[in-house]
């Protein structure tokens, strides 16, 4: 078999598709996806390991193309190789050729960008987001490892989205993990968007950079088949003494001239345009292919036999249970404890029973409690130090999610903020996440507001208003109270399939309930039943209304007390219980607006009835402060601002 011509022959068919695919679509970037036909053709007809009939099975290779805007060259390919695809696992049909033109359309699973869940399971996750793609392979390579699983994970990234800090992050915990089995892949055409890529994203440099941070980088021809080949053999026997990493100089637009150089990114050429582009890939198959004959044939290796496996678990035990089991008898009897430390009793449990779940911390284990798993022998193999860089460690756990895992990702709910886009892109790639905010709202205090999580709530209450590929929320946003709604809260998303967040305390606070309360997703607890008003608070405010409820009382003001931990929360309940207490309701929240009160205000205007809402947030910049209190009162939510609140609502 001429490997070379057979390459050859299969990239240009690539090309050729990706051309026509873009112009029946009337967008895309097929000049992205001739740069990585080569690539791609040894990847998946010659060197990946895996099911053309079941694309996702657990043993195989995976391709995580970062430069998700290339995905036409990937789709081309499957369709030569009639991979399998579709929503339904049981349902699925062979894509063929003609099926390419659907390409963008709103009833196809080709999709733009590249995304599992709109029913094209050769990916692991969505991409397009640019500088993603790495730390998502490295998460699959993670897990790959945990489960002793002989897999390789390669990873095609664009020289231009190389400039992403992500990619940095990647690279970093790459080597700090010692991953082997994940190959970063760089094609390097030397074109963006706009213009070329810096000289900072050059082959040259690219190569000093990644040989600087402990990876032996190789660069080839991106066109050469041979070169492409001894790149990816070498990834594969492994004898050098770094992981290595390929960097691909290549062309945008390979085979056909009037397409390359700048002003074809993201411009498919039609008509005239189209047929002279076609005209010079025939040309090039004329000139590349000659030694091919009708008997060459890629054979693809099959992926091993997976092993079955029970992801059944036992219950969670009860918080007072593994406290006692723990030493940790005085604490319990204390009556308070701050619900990052309850966070991080629930992992330990978690992990104990649970082999699925992991753990991810971005260096501040010490303060989230997530050490409580780290430093538990038994489960120290799944704790991930992710360092100072929550980007890359929530498209690991993404990764990590996709091979099978149960990630739960934490570091200070402030920090979370930098990673809101790869969030995004994990609830859109379906990832079973769980994200936790520690030293959330204004009780933190003295650490000032760079250490505050503000909006939070109010951008994760976003997902919460519409649904995601299951059918359920896009995510679920959880305030715990106290320590038992931490721990069992903890219990509850790890049983659940999808993504969750979940904010915790830095100061301790008081019990308010026990080991039989129960709590669920889309859930509340009434604390209090008056007549007058409802005051609907989470996490520490509850505490706080809890005092205003008292102070109430002694102004001859019944007030009710719903703990609205969970967002969203049964709606049709929660109006029943503002109808029995006069319409009358008030929210207090320890962040800015847009999170439970916005979620209130929609909840009873579309019921239509006549209601009445105040709601009470943090409505300035707050600053440093040596108490909780001493904040509470600066940014105007103190228990005796909410009982004036409550009483101008009222009139009284």
């Amino acid at each position: 078999m001429s490997f070379e011509a057979a390459v050859h022959a299969s990239a240009l068919k690539i090309c050729r598709s990706s051309l026509e695919m873009c112009a029946a679509a009337g967008s895309g970037h097929p000049t992205s996806a001739m740069s990585i036909s080569h690539l791609t053709t040894v990847l998946m007809f010659h060197t990946m390991r895996w099911s053309t009939d079941y694309p996702d099975y657990p043993t195989s290779d995976r391709l995580v193309l970062s430069e998700g805007h290339a995905v036409p060259a990937v789709y081309a390919a499957c369709a030569e190789l009639s991979v399998a695809f579709g929503k339904d696992p049981k349902a699925r049909r062979k894509l063929r050729p003609d099926e390419l033109k659907n390409l963008r359309s709103l009833g196809s699973e080709l999709e733009g960008h590249p995304n599992p869940m709109e029913g094209f399971p050769f990916f692991d996750a969505a991409t397009g987001s640019l500088g993603q793609g790495l730390s998502v392979a490295a998460g699959l390579g993670d897990a790959a490892r945990l489960d002793t699983l002989d897999k390789r994970v390669y990873c095609i990234i664009g020289d231009g989205e190389a400039r992403e800090g992500q990619v940095a992050e990647a690279i970093d915990y790459i080597i700090d993990r010692k991953l082997r089995n994940v190959l970063p892949i760089f094609n390097c055409n030397e074109y963006g968007q706009a213009d070329r890529v810096s000289n900072q994203q050059s082959a040259d440099v690219l190569a000093a950079k990644l040989n600087a941070a402990g990876f032996e980088a190789r660069i080839v021809d991106g066109h050469n088949p041979t070169a492409i080949k001894a790149a990816f053999d070498a990834f594969i026997e492994g004898s050098g003494g770094k992981p290595l990493a390929v960097i691909a100089k290549t062309v945008k637009g390979w085979g056909a001239p009037s397409l390359q150089g700048a002003g074809w990114h993201g411009k498919p050429p039609t008509g005239e345009q189209l047929k002279r582009a076609l005209t010079e890939l025939e040309s090039k198959r004329v000139e590349l292919t000659s030694a091919l004959v009708s008997s060459d044939q890629f054979m693809i290796q099959p992926p091993a036999e997976a092993k079955a496996r029970d992801f059944t678990s036992p219950d969670l035990p009860s918080l007072s249970v593994v406290m006692r089991k723990w030493d940790m008898e005085s604490l319990l009897q204390s009556g308070s404890m701050a619900t990052r430390r309850a966070y991080g009793l629930a992992l330990r449990a978690l992990g104990q029973i649970n082999d699925r779940v992991t753990v991810l911390d971005a260096d501040v284990s010490n303060s989230t409690f997530a050490e409580f798993f780290k430093k538990d022998p038994a489960l120290a193999a799944r704790f991930f130090e992710c360092k100072i860089a929550e980007q890359n460690m929530v498209s690991v756990a993404v990764g990590q999610a996709a091979a099978g895992k149960i990630p739960f990702v934490s570091t200070f709910a402030k920090f979370l903020t930098r990673a809101y886009d790869q969030i995004e892109m994990a609830i859109y790639s379906g990832a079973n996440i769980k994200l936790i905010g520690s030293h959330c709202g204004i009780t933190l205090a003295a650490d000032g507001p760079s250490q505050m999580s503000l909006p939070d709530v109010a951008w994760f209450r976003s997902f919460t208003t519409m649904k995601d590929h299951r059918g359920n929320p896009g995510c679920y946003v959880l305030q715990p109270a106290d320590a038992y709604a931490a721990y069992a809260l903890t219990g509850v998303m790890a049983e659940y399939e999808g993504a969750c967040y979940m904010r915790t305390m830095r100061p301790d606070t008081e019990f308010i309930y026990n080991d039989e309360t129960v709590f669920n997703l889309g859930g509340f607890e009434v604390l209090n039943e008056g007549r007058d008003v409802v005051i609907a608070a989470a996490g520490y405010m509850v505490h706080e209304a809890n005092k205003v409820v008292e102070m109430l009382d002694k102004a001859g003001v019944s007030a009710g007390l719903v703990d609205l931990y969970s967002l969203p929360f049964d709606t049709d309940a929660f109006l029943d219980m503002v109808q029995q207490h006069s319409g009358n309701v008030l929210t207090v929240e320890d962040n800015f607006g847009g999170g439970l009160g916005s979620a209130v205000a929609d909840a009873l205007l579309e019921s239509g009835d006549g209601f009445k809402l105040k709601q009470m947030h943090v409505k300035r910049i707050p600053k440093s402060a040596k108490t909780p209190d001493e904040l509470l009162k600066y940014c105007g939510i103190s228990a005796d601002d909410v009982k004036k609140g409550v009483m101008e609502m009222l009139g009284v």
